[in-house]
């Protein structure tokens, strides 16, 4: 797509904009470890992973949208449905494969490892959207644009998706305050920050449920809904019980945490 990356570039600097000044004018918990500190990590990771993604791999999601579309690949391309139909499907599709990798990368031990990284933060605002571990990175990539090769959705519905999937991920880990009779009504449909923040408490069966970054339809259906904290959302503790130094918590030690540090207890396999 001609304007792929300028369009990209302009919803996410538009979205980091208005909830980094929602969470200054309305955050929901006091931060507990130096913004500057994890800021600076988070962001240098948020740079590394773009750049060796197009190292890594010839096509991204978007253009290996427009390849199967060109070859007839893919289950979509070989049915005849409506434009519309074919971009809705395409977009619930790929949110239940998130959905189910996230469910993979707490269960599987190995990849538990890499995941820690996103989980090892110990204050939770957008920045935790966006950090996680390189390796998780191009692993997920490898993952999407072979989905994507098999399902044929339209390469509008693959950037949609793509817009969708960093939005909500700053959304919903945003440190914002929302009236909790809006949140009621909002997570009926899609993640919000209140919801996924439980997935990032301490408490081990807490960090294995509310896995979804934008519908919350797949938790309610594959049973790992949890409603509320309990310690509730302003005392709750985040992050992993093994990994509470935040001097040990800068960008080298989140590279190498998953080879050397202790991968705890959370992995779902283990419960």
């Amino acid at each position: 797509m001609k304007h792929e990356v300028a369009i990209r570039l302009i919803s996410f600097a538009l979205i980091f904009v208005l909830v980094a000044l929602w969470e200054i004018r309305m955050p929901r918990r006091s931060l507990k470890t130096s913004k500057k500190g994890r800021w600076l990590t988070n962001l240098s990771i948020i740079a590394i992973n773009p750049v060796l993604l197009r190292l890594v791999f010839p096509v991204l999601a978007v253009r290996m949208a427009q390849t199967a579309k060109a070859n007839g690949w893919g289950l979509l391309n070989q049915i005849d449905i409506p434009g519309l139909v074919a971009l809705g499907v395409g977009i619930v599709a790929l949110d239940l494969i998130i959905y189910l990798q996230h469910v993979m990368f707490h269960a599987v031990p190995v990849l538990w490892r890499l995941h820690m990284v996103h989980h090892a933060d110990l204050d939770y605002d957008l920045t935790t959207g966006l950090r996680f571990h390189p390796v998780e990175i191009v692993l997920s990539m490898a993952l999407k644009i072979t989905i994507i090769a098999a399902l044929g959705p339209p390469v509008a519905s693959v950037l949609a998706f793509e817009l969708i999937l960093n939005g909500m991920a700053m959304f919903n880990h945003g440190n914002i305050k929302i009236p909790p009779s809006v949140d009621r009504l909002l997570r009926l449909f899609v993640v919000t920050p209140d919801m996924h923040r439980v997935h990032h408490s301490v408490i081990i069966r807490e960090t294995n449920s509310n896995y979804g970054f934008n519908l919350s339809l797949w938790d309610r259906l594959f049973g790992t809904y949890k409603d509320q904290p309990e310690k509730g959302h302003t005392d709750m503790v985040i992050g992993l019980a093994q990994f509470r130094d935040p001097q040990k918590l800068y960008l080298w030690h989140i590279l190498i945490l998953p080879f050397v540090g202790d991968p705890g207890r959370v992995s779902i396999n283990r419960h």
